[in-house]
């Protein structure tokens, strides 16, 4: 298989989103992906995260988490995306980092990647599908190819969610079947960019 480079760049706030992370690392990595795993910049004021103990943990707990760069895009030939769901979008700190990208976009940088991405919300229904559906207009315009995990693994038909991994955090920390699906969704990810891979370089 051809050697591929897998960058996933996320934001979490108390450590759901970082655990899916965490597995889709783990996913890739045992499908034989070089691996990066990336936070982004905090962005919320100290006092809201000071309001919230689980938070300001959180924070701490993965300041040896490198932030993620533009170079972390160009090394990759894959992506995956995580964000909790905002009123049905990204959260705004990936979505600040999503727009330094400009100059790569512009110089066809991101192109012809596979792009891939995980959420979480609080609820059910608390705007995970389009959340994942928001993130790939972002896709569309780098002209990357959006590789989601449909439903091509028995995981999925318990995960439910075609579109990308998802948790409903109010069920409690990530539990063993979304940890499951995050890692067959990177595999997914790696499979594909491989594949993409060897058939350019043949």
């Amino acid at each position: 298989m051809e050697s591929v480079n897998v960058t996933i760049v996320y934001y979490s706030a108390t450590g759901t989103v970082h655990a899916l992370a965490q597995a889709a690392a783990e996913g890739a990595e045992k499908a034989g992906a070089h691996v990066r795993l990336r936070k982004v910049a905090e962005l919320a004021p100290p006092e809201a995260i000071a309001a919230r103990p689980e938070w300001a943990q959180h924070l701490k707990d993965t300041a040896g988490i490198a932030e993620a760069a533009h170079s972390d895009l160009t090394w990759a030939d894959a992506v995956l995306f995580g964000t909790p769901t905002r009123f049905g979008n990204p959260a705004s700190q990936l979505r600040a980092f999503i727009e330094t990208t400009g100059g790569l976009w512009y110089q066809g940088l991101l192109a012809d990647k596979v792009y891939s991405a995980f959420t979480a919300s609080n609820t059910a229904h608390g705007g995970q599908e389009s959340t994942l559906l928001a993130l790939g207009n972002t896709f569309y315009h780098w002209g990357g190819i959006i590789v989601p995990p449909g439903y091509t693994d028995p995981i999925q038909f318990r995960s439910g969610n075609p579109y990308g991994t998802s948790h409903v955090t109010g069920d409690g920390p990530p539990g063993e079947v979304a940890l499951q699906a995050a890692r067959h969704q990177a595999r997914r990810v790696v499979d594909t960019a491989a594949a993409l891979k060897a058939g350019r370089a043949a």
